[in-house]
């Protein structure tokens, strides 16, 4: 049976206080009230901070049940990349999350590129190397590019037995479609919001300030039904964080599911 979790991207927003948060929890609280609404979460400061053993360490003894975590790669192994120093940082990356490792709570590293990463015959070899030197743990990328999503690198995956992000974005050119495509036990899925009006700009905040209605989430129903049926296990994460409005779409994704069918009580 498919392991289905839902979960938000990242969780210690103050702006969620009110709309999600009670107004007078203290922030040390955000993770277990967090964990008694989803079973899984997308650690997303691993991308700026190299995660430490201490920091990780916390996170996989915190009073959250039998909660999961991913967590993102450090930009030094996917968006600012020293070809001379670049394993170093993987090495200090995979001691810095061993304790997730260690207690089994690890379901995913994202490595999540940018749309600047290109189809190359340089970037492919960098991407089999860093697949190698994570080692056998469970590995997803997410391409911000259209040019990757083709039947070669899909396969290419497959043989690794690495996973690829299904996302829900904005349909503009050059970024990927969204594709029910599964190359692992694992299938994950991140919804980024819509916002085409500001995807371009720098305001990365305004990027993912969204609200899905109803109607788009429904839409989703019959396609995670059919991944359901080809994964082992399947993660969904919301990322349109602004607001509280990640952790109210993911609510609401996790009902239309149970109704569906789809998912039991949990996830």
């Amino acid at each position: 049976m498919c392991d289905l979790r839902v979960g938000t991207s990242g969780y210690d927003y103050l702006d969620w206080v009110e709309t999600f948060y009670p107004e007078q929890l203290a922030r040390s609280e955000f993770l277990p009230y967090y964990a008694r609404q989803f079973s899984t979460l997308e650690l997303n400061f691993s991308y700026y901070r190299m995660p430490s053993r201490e920091q990780m360490e916390r996170f996989a003894q915190a009073p959250t049940g039998n909660m999961d975590f991913a967590i993102k790669a450090h930009e030094s192994l996917t968006h600012r990349v020293d070809p001379v120093s670049w394993r170093e940082h993987a090495r200090a990356y995979l001691r810095g999350i061993e304790p997730l490792l260690e207690h089994d709570r690890l379901n995913a590293i994202l490595l999540q590129f940018p749309h600047s990463f290109h189809y190359t015959p340089e970037n492919r070899r960098y991407l089999d190397q860093l697949i190698g030197a994570l080692g056998r743990l469970p590995l997803v990328v997410e391409f911000r590019g259209a040019e990757w999503m083709s039947d070669r690198v899909f396969d290419g995956l497959r043989r690794r037995e690495v996973g690829i992000c299904i996302t829900d974005a904005p349909r503009l050119k050059g970024l990927p479609p969204s594709m029910d495509v599964v190359t692992s036990h694992t299938a994950y899925i991140r919804f980024h919001g819509r916002n085409e009006e500001n995807w371009w700009g720098s305001d990365a905040a305004a990027r993912f300030d969204y609200h899905y209605a109803p109607r788009e989430l429904e839409g989703w129903i019959p396609r995670i039904r059919t991944i359901v049926s080809i994964a082992r296990k399947v993660r969904i994460y919301f990322n349109n964080h602004r607001r509280g409005q990640a952790p109210d779409n993911a609510r609401a994704l996790k009902t239309l599911l149970k109704k569906a069918g789809v998912i039991t009580e949990g996830g």
